[in-house]
C-alpha cells in the first residue's frame, strides 16, 4: 500500500532537561489525558514562561485584555499595546520598541482589524486587504473504527503507556496523483490501552454481563481519524461583526467559512482508506463514520495573515515582520500559507524562534 503506522511525534522529554528545572523524565505511565503531573509534556508554563520568568528579562501581566495595537501615525511605528484590565475593566497603555502577537491566529487577526487609524483605516498593516482572508484549518470527522481479535487475551497495562497515538502520515498525492482532489491527509489513531477503555460507552450490556464483555474486548478495539488539508481560499475570512462586542468592548469576530468541494472528495478519500486497511490488517466489525465534522472542530486556525514577498498580496515578511510597520511582528499560525496536513504547533514555535532571532539583530543593529 505504500502506507506506513508509526509512533505519533509529541514534545516529550526522554531524557529531561537540565537547563529546566520544571521539567522531568516521561515515565510512559499512559494517563498522558489527565495532564502530565511531572511536566514531562510540552506546555507553555513549564517549557515557555516559567524559564522566560527565570531569566529576569520577562514580566508576566495576567488579567490583561489587549484591546488596541497603537501607532504612531507620524513615523509609523508602533509605540505600544492598550489593554483592559479584565477584572476592573480600566484601561491602560504599555509603550514597547516593539511588539509581537502571539495571540493565535484569531485574536491576532481580530487585533490587527481592530486597531484602525488614519493610516490604516481598514485594520492594522492591512493595506494589502489580505487580513482576514485565506482562512484554513483541519478537516476531522472521517474515521473508522473496529477490533483486533488477535490482541484477544493479551495482558494490556498502562506501564508502557505512550504520549501520543499510533500515526500513518499522509501517502496521497505524493507520488501519483489522486484523480479527485490535491493535496492530502493523515490519521491519527488509538488503541484500547487505557485506563477507562473507550469502547465501553459503545457497547450494550449491563452489570456482571456488561463488564465482561468491556474486559473480554480490551485490548482489542483500534480507531483511526482522518486530518485533512483545508485549502487556503480567499472567500474564506474571518471579520469584525459590525454589531456584536466582547465584554471589554471589543468586536468579536464573524466568519465566512465553508469547506469546498476539494474537503468534500478528500473526505470521501479518507473514509474509503481506513475501510481498507482495517480489513486488510484483519479487524473485526468495522465500523466507518463518513460525515465531516464541523467546520473549526480542528481548532487549528492558520492563514488569515499569511507571509509572502509581495506586500499587495500578503501581510508579513518571511520573519513575520509585517510589510506596513517594521516594529511589527506575527508569531503564530496566522502567517501560514497552507494549512498541509500536519498538526502545526511545532511549525509555529519554528517560525516563532526564528522571528525572535531575526528581531533582536535587528534590533541591536538598529533597524526596527
Amino acid at each position: 500500500m505504500g502506507r506506513h503506522l508509526i509512533a505519533g511525534r509529541a514534545g516529550v522529554t526522554t531524557e529531561g532537561l537540565l537547563h529546566n528545572r520544571y521539567r522531568s523524565r516521561c515515565m510512559g505511565r499512559g494517563r498522558c489525558g489527565r495532564g502530565c503531573d511531572i511536566s514531562a509534556s510540552f506546555h507553555s508554563p513549564t517549557a515557555l514562561i516559567y524559564p522566560a520568568k527565570d531569566s529576569g528579562h520577562c514580566d508576566v501581566r495576567t488579567d490583561s485584555v489587549v484591546s488596541e495595537v497603537l501607532i504612531d501615525e507620524a513615523t509609523n511605528r508602533i509605540r505600544g499595546v492598550r489593554v483592559i484590565d479584565r477584572r476592573t475593566k480600566t484601561p491602560l497603555e504599555f509603550r514597547a520598541k516593539a511588539v509581537v502577537l502571539a495571540a493565535a491566529t484569531l485574536e491576532t487577526t481580530r487585533l490587527l482589524l481592530a486597531s484602525k487609524s488614519r493610516l490604516y483605516p481598514n485594520g492594522l498593516a492591512n493595506s494589502s486587504g489580505v487580513v482576514g482572508h485565506y482562512f484554513s484549518e483541519h478537516l476531522m470527522g472521517p474515521r473508522g473504527s473496529a477490533y483486533l481479535p488477535m490482541l484477544k487475551g493479551r495482558e494490556a497495562t498502562n506501564d508502557d503507556g505512550r504520549p501520543v497515538p499510533p500515526y500513518i502520515p499522509r501517502f496521497r498525492n505524493l507520488t501519483d496523483k489522486h484523480p479527485d482532489f490535491i493535496r492530502g491527509y493523515h490519521f491519527q489513531g488509538g488503541a484500547g490501552c487505557s485506563d477507562y477503555p473507550g469502547h465501553a460507552h459503545e457497547t450494550a450490556g449491563f452489570g456482571a454481563a456488561f463488564k465482561k464483555t468491556v474486559r473480554d474486548l480490551y485490548p482489542t478495539p483500534i480507531g483511526f481519524g482522518g486530518f485533512g488539508e483545508v485549502l487556503a481560499r480567499y472567500e474564506n475570512q474571518v471579520e469584525l461583526d459590525p454589531e456584536m462586542k466582547d465584554a471589554w468592548g471589543v468586536p468579536v469576530l464573524r466568519f465566512n467559512y465553508r469547506f469546498g468541494d476539494n474537503e468534500l472528495k478528500m473526505a470521501k478519500d479518507m473514509c474509503d482508506s481506513i475501510e481498507e486497511m482495517l480489513h486488510e490488517a484483519g479487524a473485526e466489525e468495522i465500523r466507518i463514520n463518513r460525515n465531516p465534522l464541523t467546520p473549526g472542530w480542528s481548532i487549528h486556525e492558520l492563514g488569515t495573515a499569511r507571509m509572502g514577498d509581495d506586500p499587495k498580496t500578503s501581510v508579513t515578511n518571511s520573519f513575520g515582520q509585517t510589510h506596513d510597520v517594521k516594529n511589527l511582528f506575527l508569531a503564530d499560525g496566522s502567517i501560514f500559507v497552507s494549512a498541509a496536513n500536519q498538526n502545526p504547533t511545532w511549525t509555529i514555535l519554528a517560525l516563532s524562534m526564528r522571528a525572535s532571532e531575526y528581531l533582536a539583530d535587528e534590533l541591536k543593529k538598529g533597524n526596527v
